[in-house]
Formats: C-alpha cells, sequence, structure tokens
C-alpha cells in the first residue's frame, strides 16, 4: 500500500499531507467540535485539492515530454532520411 503511494505521491507532498492531517487532527482535539472545525476542515481540504492539482500537473508533464521525445525521434529519422539522399 505505501509503495503504491510513494509511486503518485512524491516525497514533499506526503510531508505536506501528513503535516496538515496532524494539524487538523490536533485542531480537533483542541478546539472541539465547534465552528472553528469548518475552518480547520476547509484549509485541510484545500491543501489536499493543492496536492491533487500538483500530481495531475506532473502526470500531464511527463506526458507532454514523452509526446516531445517521440516528436525529436520522428525528427532525427527524418533528418538522417534527407542527409542520405
Amino acid at each position: 500500500m505505501l509503495s503504491i503511494i510513494r509511486k503518485k505521491y512524491d516525497i514533499g507532498s506526503l510531508i505536506v499531507i501528513f503535516i496538515t492531517f496532524m494539524l487538523f487532527a490536533a485542531a480537533l482535539f483542541t478546539k472541539g467540535f465547534t465552528h472553528d472545525l469548518l475552518l480547520e476542515s476547509s484549509v485541510f481540504l484545500v491543501s489536499v485539492k493543492i496536492i491533487i492539482m500538483s500530481y495531475k500537473n506532473s502526470l500531464a508533464v511527463k506526458t507532454t515530454l514523452k509526446s516531445l521525445d517521440e516528436i525529436h525521434l520522428i525528427l532525427q529519422r527524418l533528418e538522417n532520411l534527407d542527409s542520405k539522399n
């Protein structure tokens, strides 16, 4: 289970998730179930959303780089064919 999480998220994101969750739990126990809990849960959800967006962005970058590498290889092949003729 932990290896799956490590493959999907970088170590920085995992640290942020852990710290944010610990602070959320601490706020829950110190403040109790009051109005401030809504504020604390909102901060927690925003942090999770930012981490998810970061993960999706890194996937998009990897896909784009893979496509660019493929285009580069095709261009090299075309140049090699052109120089032979």
